[in-house]
């Protein structure tokens, strides 16, 4: 083995002019020379995966005209000298052994990549990251930093904070964003798809879609939290490219199953997938591969060599796997099964690592590092048999009628005491309405000490909503329908029939509901925080930052994209507005007040319908014509996210009154991008609107967002009354971002608001 530190080799010394030295998959070992420091023509300094001894963090204070820096699993240790941030541009100080803070380096403007992962840095998040993120790629995954600093959103995708503070044990977390999300339920096995679309083998085994652009410092949780993955690193001096992240064969494949291994999750450094929220116990890990870019043809385009080492729970597993020559060649499909694999805190993580064994230039500089066709997770032992818990289905009023009328008949007869009547009275208020889903008048008047006007949260177009507490401590939230409310029936079936039963992260939990007499309520997991509107527009003590409004939009379309596309009962809400979103304790979103809900029945493409729902969100094809789609939904959210960008509520316009902006604590990138999406949103023609599962992923920034065609967006009418305000388009975009948004914000809430109820009523 070579060594890169021969004490009496002058070569360095003599290298003095030299400006560009790159070793990288070497072979060499440390430490790296001390004569080193002599280089100080130096403008790009790349080593990487040296093994042996380790050394200190390198002198090279005299190289002032360093642009680029990548000292990768070097094995240095230390603290990173506070001179980095005089150099133009840091690259890669990732899989060393640095401890201490990571140094301000805001002043490095042409600085478009921070890789630290894999160390052991501690301290403080820094605070300038936020605001240059717009610019810069930075990866701080596996480090130590203070959980409390850091941002409690993961939805940047150019911002890497998978485990990057410190956690032991059972205690183990993996991001601060996902600490907040409680699971919903265990589960007993995850199959994903890497790089490619949903799929389902010919053995009947579902694998999920993962089509997530990915990044050089990219973490996003899956859609349901039980999933996702952290990729870290770029290709060298090579063009950046979607490429360099997902794989997809060029040739046609014969395997068995070929969908699994037509495309694959690529990585420049490291590649993370983790499970989440499974159940304790021993697991099954299988891994599929197929070399799909080296070719075979005995041509230079066959010399390139993947090598990479696979860990699972922190433990290798693999050392310098190599597909190609695993599977007996290229378009071959080879599998790896891991058996016993121990899950102690819900999590299982799977890790692959370029180590330097394999090409970075050979045929041609690109990414020849980690690459995974598909991974599955499986419990050894079997899922308890499901709850014995009713099921609430509703296809259609007729069923709905049904189970409304099944649940009078039982709420009389235990009322009665036709039935149960083993079971005490004192037991009604114990919390086993929960389980059965039916409640009595009884329960609700002592939960909520007879609707005490203290305990109630709220009012609407149904009736009042009020807090409540079950013996067992069990908070709810009560919804009582009004006795002045002449759509409260049809509503209240309507509520029953489209929720009951459903289970989303961002649509609120249907309990149960009383029916007894004229009593008509319906019982709601409880809501810390009220709605949105009540965070958003009044004067409250919940602090919505910039990372928690990024995380409630996203919330909020992945709400909307599960009841237009993955809801068995797929329906379009008709009401999305602001009081309409509730806040748990965590800030998170769920979609709620489903009375005016419509199925899309019979997979129509459209629905023409009475008209319903909220004046200033509704869409013009809706307000004025009747014209009901899933792109209504669409339009209102993107009114939403206007609101959420600017803090300010749409029906509060008013045209001599100055627009609010948020101008505290956000991020321009993500602001501007939120904006961009809603205006799409609300584009006139509904066939111009993106679907809810394409807002979530431009959002998320997965999908480059479409260019705006103003014209499409403001028709000729818009545009006048813009002017009318003093704003021409082109003056519009002469102003900066802030003021853009604002003169949005006033150009949307204006045209939402010129909509009067006589003019609906004149169309009809």
């Amino acid at each position: 083995m070579t060594k890169l530190n021969h004490q009496d080799d002058p070569s360095l010394k003599s290298w003095t002019k030299l400006r560009n030295l790159e070793i990288q998959a070497s072979g060499f070992e440390g430490p790296i020379p001390a004569s080193l420091s002599t280089l100080s023509n130096l403008q790009e300094l790349m080593i990487s995966d040296l093994s042996g001894k380790g050394s200190q963090f390198p002198n090279i204070s005299s190289m002032k005209g360093m642009k680029k820096l990548l000292l990768r699993n070097c094995n240095i240790t230390g603290i990173i000298p506070s001179y980095i941030s005089q150099m133009y541009e840091i690259k890669d100080l990732s899989f060393n052994n640095l401890h201490g803070h990571i140094p301000d380096l805001r002043e490095l403007s042409t600085m478009n990549k921070l890789y630290l992962t894999g160390n052991y840095l501690n301290g403080d998040f820094p605070k300038w990251i936020l605001d240059k993120v717009a610019e810069l790629d930075v990866d701080l995954s596996y480090n130590n930093l203070s959980k409390d600093s850091l941002p409690s959103t993961c939805s940047d995708p150019s911002l890497n904070l998978y485990r990057s503070y410190y956690s032991t044990g059972n205690n183990l977390e993996l991001a601060k964003c996902l600490s907040s999300r409680p699971c919903s339920k265990d589960y007993y096995s995850v199959n994903i798809n890497c790089g490619g679309p949903a799929v389902t083998t010919r053995n009947k085994v579902y694998f999920e879609a993962d089509e997530r652009s990915g990044g050089p410092a990219y973490f996003l949780p899956s859609t349901d939290d039980s999933w996702g993955f952290s990729s870290t690193g770029s290709p060298v001096n090579a063009k950046e490219t979607s490429t360099n992240y997902i794989a997809t064969n060029v040739s046609i494949l014969t395997m068995d199953d070929s969908q699994l291994y037509t495309n694959a999750r690529l990585a420049p450094v490291s590649l993370t997938y983790y499970g989440r929220c499974l159940a304790n116990g021993n697991y099954t890990v299988t891994l599929h591969f197929a070399e799909i870019i080296f070719r075979d043809n005995r041509s230079y385009e066959s010399l390139g060599k993947r090598a990479f080492d696979i860990y699972v729970q922190g433990v290798i597993k693999r050392k310098d796997y190599d597909i190609q020559h695993e599977a007996g060649g290229v378009d071959k499909k080879v599998k790896i099964t891991l058996t016993n694999i121990p899950v102690t805190n819900k999590r299982l993580e799977i890790r692959f690592q370029f180590v330097g064994k394999g090409t970075t230039a050979v045929p041609k500089r690109g990414v020849f590092s980690p690459l995974v066709s598909a991974i599955s997770m499986k419990s050894e032992f079997e899922p308890p048999p499901p709850s014995r818990k009713p099921m609430f289905i509703a296809i259609g009023a007729s069923v709905v009628a049904l189970c409304v009328i099944l649940m009078t008949a039982i709420g009389i007869s235990w009322r009665m005491g036709y039935i149960c009547d083993t079971i005490s009275r004192d037991k009604e208020l114990r919390g086993l309405n929960l389980q059965t889903g039916v409640f009595t008048y009884r329960q609700l008047l002592a939960a909520t000490d007879k609707f005490d006007e203290s305990n109630k949260l709220g009012e609407g177009g149904f009736g009042s909503v009020y807090k409540g507490t079950l013996l067992d401590g069990t908070l709810i939230a009560v919804k009582q329908l009004s006795s002045k409310s002449t759509q409260g029936n049809r509503e209240f079936v309507n509520e029953i029939g489209m929720i009951a039963g459903i289970q989303h992260p961002n649509v609120v939990r249907l309990h149960g509901c009383c029916v007894e007499r004229n009593h008509l309520l319906l019982v709601y997991e409880y809501m810390e925080n009220n709605s949105l509107a009540h965070a958003l527009f009044e004067q409250v003590v919940v602090e919505i930052d910039w990372p928690t409004r990024q995380r409630i939009c996203v919330g909020i379309a992945q709400g909307l994209t599960f009841l237009h596309d993955e809801s068995v009962l797929k329906m379009v809400h008709r009401d999305i507005k602001a009081t309409n979103i509730l806040l748990d304790a965590d800030l998170t979103p769920k979609i709620s007040d489903f009375g005016l809900a419509k199925l899309d029945e019979d997979e129509n493409t459209h629905i023409t319908t009475r008209i319903a729902g909220t004046i200033g969100y509704m869409a013009p094809e809706y307000a004025l014509w009747g014209y009901l789609s899933y792109k209504t939904d669409v339009y209102s959210f993107g009114v939403l996210a206007l609101e959420i960008v600017a803090g300010k509520s749409n029906m509060d316009y008013q045209p001599n009154k100055q627009c609010f902006c948020l101008v505290d604590q956000f991020n321009k990138k993500e602001a501007m991008r939120m904006l961009k999406i809603a205006l799409l949103c609300t584009n006139q023609s509904p066939a111009l609107r993106p679907t809810m599962s394409e807002v979530v992923s431009m959002l998320e920034g997965r999908r480059k967002i479409k260019e705006l065609n103003m014209n499409a967006i403001m028709p000729e009418d818009n545009e006048l009354k813009l002017q009318a305000r003093g704003q021409t388009f082109e003056e519009m975009q002469s102003h900066d971002d802030s003021q853009r948004t604002e003169i949005s914000i006033k150009s949307i809430s204006s045209y939402s608001n010129d909509l009067t109820d006589s003019q609906i009523s004149e169309k009809h």
